[in-house]
């Protein structure tokens, strides 16, 4: 049987390796198939705006040009906006990209810190029930997130927290089941020694959290972090429901909304294109210099 399987693994005599041919093809064809969109959007937002229903099996942009980039920043008047194919709308994108950044960046502070603690607390707290209840807890991980769009919407009026960053930061700022269960995973596997010899210096149960197992947490941490702060950014539901002003709209809301400030009927694609490209970039550039640690800390958590 040895004898059989070396002979299946071993290479083919011309010197190829099939299995592998095989593999690197269909791996193309997913990673082609993962990034060609991307490259559609850039490409549609690269076109000029009177051309991007001409020449359409072309997959480079069609008279490539940066107006539409300008259009959607608000650097064109409207009339010239006309002038150019696209709808004559902009998009006031510096202060929605400075409210995306404020939802997406407190609520990833908040459950990153307030996760951490729920999670210390299911595993190394010894209370009553305590594998009861986070079965419980995690059991909500079932539960879509639409279910909760109404409770969550009723309580938030009656705060009178419509049109305010209270309002769409606060059903998401606590803790959530995933991040509590990402986070116990690492924690259950630290050295009880390191805290015991806290604790033994003197060191209460929130010094010992706080000064040791936050540290040496870092990489989870941050893993959970970037997780997060993505998540935020491409919510589009909930700010939608309780955020329409522009005072606290976020990008996804206004992008979507410019889609439909379109007089003649037909959206302004390559306008459109070119906002999701601008608001893409931030959540790539944060993947591009970070993602790498998300790798790095997967094996940390139980995740195979």
């Amino acid at each position: 049987m040895t004898t059989l399987n070396q002979t299946v693994a071993a290479p083919s005599k011309s010197g190829f390796n099939w299995g592998k041919v095989v593999m690197w093809a269909v791996l193309g064809v997913v990673v082609f198939a993962t990034l060609f969109p991307f490259w559609w959007v850039l490409r549609t937002a690269l076109t000029t705006s009177s051309r991007v229903f001409s020449d359409t099996a072309s997959l480079w942009p069609v008279q490539a040009t940066l107006d539409n980039f300008w259009r959607v920043l608000g650097q064109v008047d409207a009339a010239e906006s006309v002038a150019m194919g696209g709808s004559g709308q902009s998009i006031n994108f510096f202060l929605f990209l400075r409210n995306s950044v404020i939802f997406a960046g407190v609520i990833t502070i908040g459950q990153v810190f307030f996760s951490a603690t729920a999670a210390y607390a299911f595993a190394r707290l010894r209370f009553p029930f305590r594998n009861q209840l986070f079965l419980i807890y995690i059991s909500a991980l079932i539960v879509p997130p639409i279910v909760t769009l109404i409770p969550n919407f009723v309580l938030i009026r009656q705060l009178k927290w419509i049109n305010t960053f209270p309002g769409i930061i606060a059903p998401y700022f606590l803790m959530t089941p995933f991040a509590v269960f990402f986070l116990r995973q690492f924690f259950l596997g630290i050295n009880r020694e390191l805290e015991e010899a806290a604790k033994i210096d003197g060191a209460n149960l929130f010094t010992v959290f706080w000064r040791i197992i936050l540290p040496i947490s870092k990489p989870p941490l941050l893993t959970l972090g970037i997780l997060t702060f993505i998540t935020a950014w491409n919510d589009y539901l909930w700010p939608l429901t309780v955020g329409r002003d522009e005072s606290v709209r976020v990008l996804t809301v206004a992008l979507a909304i410019f889609r439909q400030q379109t007089p003649q009927g037909a959206p302004d694609w390559a306008g459109l294109m070119a906002g999701t490209t601008l608001a893409v970039i931030p959540v790539m550039l944060l993947f591009l210099f970070l993602g790498r640690r998300i790798l790095d800390s997967i094996q940390f958590t139980g995740f195979k």
